[in-house]
This record gives structure tokens, C-alpha cells and sequence, in this order.
């Protein structure tokens, strides 16, 4: 069976270390728990590294990298075909703003890499209706698979609670 192929942004690799939200850190825990086993393939790109560089705290910086030390995956370099998806997705009205570029670009590594999953906590700009059903409709005009874009307890499995 094919494993899931999962992009991961920057809020979620963030998500590893957020004492401040537990619960989302628990999720993003046990997903690392399982993405360190080697059941998903994983993607991120130059576009996460930057964001993660350019926080200020350098122990969160130095703790997030150690966490990505433990796995394997695959980096995506930006390129014209990911800034053509990034550029039709603000033509369509989703996620206009200059403040946005990033949040355009993710979607286009997590596209272009072929990643099944993107994983996001950004609840305002990615991981939303309006956004997924905008980059669905891209997506498939453009010859491209569909892309989920959700949080990580959309990924793991829980117990009978």
C-alpha cells in the first residue's frame, strides 16, 4: 500500500513545541511518534526552513530542528511551476495579501511535491473551507491532484474514547 505523502508547513513542525496549546501538541507528538517509523513520506520546503530560521527564539529554532532530525524528508525547492500555482491562487481571490506569499508557496511545494496531506495549524489562511475548496478548484483546472489541508489529529488514529 502506498504510503501518505504529507507536506508539512511551518505551523505545524511549530505545533511540536507550543506548550501553550497542549492539545495540538499532543497530536503533532503522536504524529511524529508515527512520521519517525517511517509511515509517511514527508516533504517540506525551502519555504518552511526560511520561516523556521526567522523565528527570534533560538532554543524554539534549535529544539524544531532537532525534531526534524529524527525523521526522513524530502525538500522542495521553490520553482516557476510552484510560483505559477502560488500567483493562479491569488488571481482567484485566495489569500490576496503580500503577507500571504508564503502561505501561496506552501500550497504550491505541498502540490508540486505530490503530497496527499498538507499539514497545517493556520486555521486563518490554509487549513480552512474557503481556502481547500479555492485550491481544489485550481487544482483541477490546472491537471493536479487534490490536496488535503488539514491539522494533525485529521492524520492520527485515536483509541476508542
Amino acid at each position: 500500500m502506498k504510503k501518505l505523502k504529507v507536506y508539512l508547513d511551518t505551523s505545524a513542525i511549530g505545533y511540536l513545541d507550543e506548550q501553550s496549546h497542549p492539545s495540538e501538541m499532543a497530536d503533532m507528538l503522536t504524529f511524529w511518534d508515527v512520521a519517525k517509523q517511517g509511515d509517511f513520506e514527508i516533504a517540506i520546503s525551502e519555504v518552511t526552513l526560511a520561516e523556521l530560521y526567522d523565528n527570534k527564539n533560538s532554543d524554539k529554532v534549535s529544539a524544531l530542528m532537532a525534531y526534524l532530525s529524527q525523521i526522513n524528508y524530502e525538500t522542495v525547492e521553490l520553482s516557476d511551476e510552484i510560483n505559477e500555482i502560488a500567483d493562479a491562487i491569488k488571481n482567484a481571490g485566495i489569500l490576496v495579501s503580500d503577507k500571504c506569499k508564503d502561505d501561496r508557496n506552501h500550497i504550491g511545494c505541498a502540490i508540486i511535491s505530490g503530497s496527499d496531506v498538507l499539514l497545517s495549524y493556520n486555521f486563518k489562511h490554509l487549513a480552512n473551507v474557503r481556502t481547500v475548496n479555492g485550491v481544489r478548484g485550481i487544482s483541477t483546472l490546472k491537471g493536479y491532484c487534490n490536496i488535503n489541508i488539514v491539522p494533525a489529529s485529521m492524520l492520527i488514529e485515536k483509541g476508542d474514547e
